[in-house]
Formats: C-alpha cells, sequence, structure tokens
C-alpha cells in the first residue's frame, strides 16, 4: 500500500485527544492500523485554550499511534467545533456560454469556490461550502449535474463558518507538533460519516454527538445535510454538577458517572448506597445512587432542551423519520435513549462507528467514544479517493483532446492531398 492510501483524523476533544491511523482494504471498509489517545488539557469546550499543553497532547497521542501503526505521520485530518461554528443557507449561481458543452465538475467546483468568497462577519472564515441541491435552467432537485446541458446552473448551499482565532489556533497547535494539517473538518460531519447509514441519511435522521465539552448536531434528510449546530454543554458540566452536589473531587465525580450514573432517577432504587473514601483519612462519604441519578438528569434535560429546539429550528422536525441517534462519550450514560425519547418523542438509538470499519479491528474503536476519529479517517478517504478521480478526469480530457489534435491533423492534411490532386 503506498502512504497516498493511508490516511490520520486527528480529534482534538475538551476530554481526549485521540489520533488514528486508517486505510480502505480492498472490501471498501475501513481498517484502522493504529490508534493513540491521551487527555487533553489544553481544549476548553471544544475550543483550545492553552497551546503548549495541547501541543504536549498531541504529540503523545501521535507517538502512541505511530508506534501502534508503523506509519511515520506527518499529514493529518483534524476536526474543529465550538460553540462559535454557526451555519447558514445560501444560493449561488453561474451562468455558463454554451449549450453544447455539457456541465463537467470545473463548473460546479467553480460555483462552490465562489462560495467561499461570501462576505461573511469580521473575525469569521466560512469552513465547510456543502452543496444541498443544484438547479439547471430552472429545473429544481438535481442532486448531481454533471454531464446536463444548460446555462444556468445554481445551487443551494449549507454553509458552515466559524471564527478564524479558533481554526488558526487549531492550525498553531499541530504545526508546533510537527504536523501539517491536511483539512479541517466540522466533528458532527465527521462523526455522521462513521455512525450513520446511506438509508438513514435519505430516511431523515438528527445525530447527537454528547462530548466532553460540546454537543454536536447534524441533521439529514433526503442524503442531504440540512443543518449543523454545537450547543456548549457536554459530559464535563455533568461531571462538575455531580462535583458540586455530592461535595466531592472531580476524578471521584468523574468515576461515579461513569459507573453509577444513569439518566433517569426513577430507574434506581432508593436504598443503592455508593461509598467514597473521604480525604487525608476522613470519613468516607456515602451518596444515594438515586440523587445522583437526579442529578445527572437534570443537566441531561436542559441539553436535551436546547437539542431538541435545534431539531425545531431546523424546520424538518417532522421529517425525520429514522428519528435521533446519540454517539459520543455522553451515549454511554445508561438509560440515556429513554430520556431522549421521552422528551422529543422521537425513536432514538445509540451510534457505534462500526457502519464502515472492517471486521478485525479492535473492539474498543468501534465506541461511541471514538466516532469523530473514524469519522476523520472516512473523511480524509473520501478527499483523497476524490482528488485522485479528478486527476483521472483531467488525464482522460487531455488524451481525448490530444486525439481530436492529432484526427485533425490528419483531416487536414488529407484535404490538401485531395485538393492537390484536383489541380
Amino acid at each position: 500500500m503506498s502512504t497516498s492510501d493511508i490516511v490520520v483524523g486527528l480529534d482534538i476533544g475538551t476530554t481526549k485527544i485521540v489520533c488514528m491511523v486508517g486505510r480502505r482494504n480492498e472490501f471498501g471498509k475501513i481498517e484502522i492500523l493504529g490508534m493513540g489517545k491521551t487527555e487533553s488539557v489544553g481544549v476548553t469546550r471544544g475550543v483550545v485554550s492553552n497551546i503548549d499543553k495541547t501541543v504536549d497532547s498531541i504529540k503523545t497521542a501521535v507517538a502512541e499511534a505511530e508506534a501502534q501503526s508503523g506509519v511515520d505521520i506527518r499529514v493529518v485530518n483534524v476536526g474543529i467545533a465550538g460553540q462559535h461554528i454557526k451555519s447558514l443557507q445560501h444560493r449561488g449561481e453561474r451562468i455558463r456560454h454554451s449549450y453544447d458543452d455539457e456541465i463537467g465538475q470545473v463548473d460546479v467546483d467553480g460555483l462552490i469556490d465562489d462560495m467561499y468568497k461570501l462576505v461573511t462577519l469580521p473575525g469569521e472564515e466560512i469552513i465547510h461550502v456543502l452543496p444541498q441541491e443544484y438547479i439547471v435552467d430552472n429545473e429544481q432537485g438535481i442532486k448531481d449535474p454533471i454531464g446536463m446541458a444548460g446555462v444556468r446552473l445554481e445551487a443551494n448551499f449549507h454553509i458552515i463558518t466559524g471564527q478564524v482565532t479558533a481554526a488558526k489556533n487549531i492550525y498553531k497547535c499541530v504545526e508546533k507538533a510537527g504536523l501539517e494539517v491536511a483539512d479541517l473538518i466540522l466533528e458532527p460531519l465527521a462523526s455522521s460519516e462513521a455512525v450513520l447509514s446511506e438509508e438513514e441519511k435519505e430516511a431523515g435522521i438528527a445525530l447527537i454527538d454528547i462530548g466532553g465539552g460540546t454537543t454536536d448536531i447534524a441533521i439529514f434528510q433526503d442524503q442531504i445535510i440540512r443543518h449543523t449546530a454545537v450547543i456548549p454543554f457536554g459530559g464535563n458540566i455533568v461531571t462538575e454538577d455531580i462535583k458540586e452536589g455530592c461535595t466531592i473531587i472531580k476524578s471521584q465525580a468523574e468515576l461515579l458517572k461513569v459507573k453509577f450514573g444513569s439518566a433517569l432517577a426513577n430507574e434506581n432504587q432508593e436504598n443503592e448506597i455508593v461509598s467514597i473514601p473521604g480525604l487525608r483519612g476522613r470519613a468516607p462519604k456515602e451518596i444515594s445512587v438515586k440523587n445522583l441519578a437526579h442529578i445527572i438528569q437534570a443537566r441531561l434535560e436542559e441539553i436535551i432542551e436546547n437539542v431538541h429546539f435545534e431539531i425545531k429550528n431546523s424546520g424538518f422536525e417532522k421529517k425525520l423519520i429514522g428519528g435521533i441517534v446519540v454517539t459520543g462519550g455522553g451515549s454511554q450514560l445508561k438509560h440515556i435513549t429513554q430520556l431522549i425519547e421521552y422528551m422529543t418523542g422521537m425513536d432514538t438509538r445509540v451510534g457505534y462507528p462500526n457502519e464502515h470499519l472492517a471486521s478485525g479491528n479492535a473492539e474498543e474503536i468501534t465506541s461511541p467514544v471514538f466516532a469523530t476519529g473514524v469519522g476523520l479517517v472516512i473523511k480524509g478517504l473520501e478527499k483523497v479517493a476524490k482528488q485522485q478521480k479528478n486527476k483521472e478526469n483531467k488525464v482522460k480530457g487531455h488524451s481525448s483532446k490530444s486525439k481530436g489534435n492529432f484526427f485533425d491533423v490528419i483531416l487536414k492534411k488529407s484535404r490538401e492531398f485531395f485538393e492537390d490532386d484536383s489541380e
């Protein structure tokens, strides 16, 4: 396998930094060759808050992934999230000069490139331009216009913007770690690649990725991305609530949440008690599991209310046949699907990133915690495949042109020969 077939995803999260090395096997499935994971200490709510600490964490995760995979990592696909992420809808158009030439990839790429030139608010930049549907000479609802005849090519776009400084800080961290950024990818888009099937995207589905610092949302319908949002709450705020409510230290609060936490208080017995060792010889603290669930449920209800508002706001609430898929570390809380179903009235399942993974991968990788990491690898591989296809098309176009020139010359010569003969 050439190194160009191998892609690296770097998920710079609030609680962990994950580096994944993967490639596509002969069956079209994703094979993860190695993974490095380390605690993230320089990121707050999805945004880099301490460059040096983040750089150290990136280096540790990358070194671990290199050791596991035997690949020298130089270029990475990085995820971006945070409260600063916004999305908007926009329509673009391009007038072509000929009916005879069919619409090609160049026209579509040109239309997308024009969208990157849109004027944004000061301090913001466009991260992604996602075509939703194309319109050719007022003919609506075209998913792929390539090969059609038409003069006026239009498209509805879903445009995602973010803060320039947040993106620059990510680039700075990656470069200081001795790496190069191949692509900056919105994290909910990456997660959706890892956990959603094509049928779900067509039926209509809302992906909720509950991470440590943020909860990311991506809504699909008819295989088109319709809405994206980032809510600045995640699993860490639940841990903070437990720490305050039970008056214990953060590491104990996190352990309590993971081992005994539940999203529904009514599902727990009154008499279940957990004993936590006291600090420095102090008496141990006894905590009711039901009280713990009350604290967790209160905060999760707030997060789900925000999510439900975004789903309603998208205008697609009634069109989501597939319901909701919840992924990320927060999806591993007991009874989380029941709480989401109860609050939104929509079918809910937990999304595992095994949709496109080859069967030989380690079981740990198929945890919802690594959905974004796996998705970044998938997105990177898609980009590599697209670049190769474009190269092939250019070569084909060039060869057909040169063939045309060759035949033109032959035709010209034969004409000249016959004209000379007649004289």
